[in-house]
């Protein structure tokens, strides 16, 4: 099943899970604890991260080790930098604008 991208990281515990997991692996107990989610609700949480693509799991014995993948991240980041063009461009007329503003303002000696 092909989730949105958009749709995963809607969710604020998702992305509470994504958070606990930016710094390295971790296993669910240490989730739970960063997090402050249920057991349940992280493990739940998890297997949709995992579907989705955004999480990799690696068997450590009787533990199961969650990490980030940077793909998805990287995919995001993509979508976004034709927006960030857009920003910018308006940020900087904006700031022309207020500089010119500023100028007219500014007594003449």
């Amino acid at each position: 099943m092909q989730t949105d991208p958009f749709e995963t990281l809607a969710d604020p515990k998702r992305r509470l899970i994504i958070d606990a997991l930016r710094h390295g692996e971790r296993q669910v107990n240490d989730i739970v604890q960063v997090a402050g989610i249920h057991q349940s609700g992280v493990s739940r949480h998890l297997r949709i991260l995992h579907e989705a693509g955004f999480v990799t799991v690696r068997p450590d014995g009787q533990r199961r080790l969650y990490a980030l993948k940077p793909e998805p991240f990287q995919e995001f980041e993509a979508w976004l930098a034709g927006y960030r063009q857009l920003w910018e461009a308006r940020l900087d007329r904006f700031g022309a604008a207020l500089e010119k503003r500023q100028h007219s303002k500014e007594p003449k000696a």
